[in-house]
């Protein structure tokens, strides 16, 4: 097993899953607030249409956890540093 990095705790997961998936197989349903309103968000779509499940992965913000698949020693921040930085927001 090979293992990533979620907010300062170290994860093990098996290789091809997608970030999304580490995140949910760690208990997490929401990882990430909407800019107004602050409502939780996470994986809705799965596809990369949305943007609820936004993450920043070794320092790059606005990574679709959905699409990105993880690799060893990822560094993976959930939070309000995972929006989308032209503004895109879900409803």
């Amino acid at each position: 097993m090979r293992t990533v990095t979620i907010d300062g705790e170290e994860h093990a997961f098996v290789p091809g899953r997608t970030i999304a998936a580490i995140l949910i197989a760690a208990g997490r349903t929401s990882w990430r607030t909407t800019r107004h309103g602050g409502r939780p968000r996470g994986l809705f779509c799965g596809i990369g249409i949305c943007h609820d499940c936004l993450v920043t992965v070794n320092g790059l913000p606005a990574v679709r956890a959905c699409l990105r698949e993880a690799e060893a020693g990822d560094d993976i921040r959930t939070g309000p540093n995972g929006e989308d930085p032209n503004g895109e927001e879900s409803l």
